[in-house]
């Protein structure tokens, strides 16, 4: 059972998305928040699997939450929910500490696979947004030195600079969850990077270098 919590000052909107989580077999939405002082206050005591986090918020930004958050437990995961594909915004959720950014456009059976890859210990993203994501680090990073990768690291790449997510990438390559988590351990290792991101990211740099 995965719990989620919703953190979103549209009322409507953490109704809709918790009738479709609760109603969706092996989730549970344990608490809404429409404010980021209500959900500091009750998250840690809730303790979610999983936090949806919608941006602006009335009073404290979603971005502060998501640090304040992290601070008080740095294990919590959480997917930042939003209209926003500003760049700015989303470096400063990610270096926040959000594990991942997605569009609020997303279908609820893409909404559900992205809680399910931050479970997994993924960094899902809306394919529009890891494209900025990747673009940016390509601007302003350089690769240290050549890596090599075997080919079933470098399929894995490959799946996740197209967005791909842990499940996506594991059915692709015909592989578990599990054998994909330990080729994702190897690439961190290999690029000195902590998030998929960063590793797209360095390995784009790599193979066009």
């Amino acid at each position: 059972m995965i719990t989620v919590s919703i953190v979103d000052d549209e009322k409507e909107l953490c109704q809709s998305i918790a009738t479709f989580v609760n109603g969706t077999s092996g989730f549970r939405c344990v608490s809404m928040y429409q404010s980021a002082e209500l959900a500091l206050k009750h998250l840690p005591e809730d303790r979610p699997d999983v936090v949806l986090m919608d941006i602006h918020l009335i009073g404290m930004s979603g971005i502060e939450c998501v640090e304040r958050l992290k601070a008080i437990d740095p294990k919590m995961q959480v997917l930042m929910l939003t209209v926003y594909e500003d760049t700015d915004q989303i470096f400063k959720a990610l270096s926040a500490g959000a594990s991942g950014y997605v569009l609020k456009r997303l279908t609820p059976a893409k909404l559900l696979e992205a809680i399910c890859d931050v479970h997994d210990g993924g960094s899902p993203m809306s394919s529009s947004i890891a494209r900025k994501v990747v673009t940016s680090f390509q601007r302003t990073s350089r690769p240290d030195e050549k890596t090599h990768f075997s080919s079933r690291e470098q399929m894995v790449l490959e799946c996740f600079a197209k967005g791909m997510t842990y499940k996506q990438t594991a059915d692709e390559l015909s592989i578990s969850i599990d054998t994909i988590r330990t080729y994702v351990r190897r690439i961190y290792e290999k690029l000195h990077v902590q998030s998929a991101t960063e590793a797209v990211a360095k390995y784009m740099q790599h193979r066009e270098s």
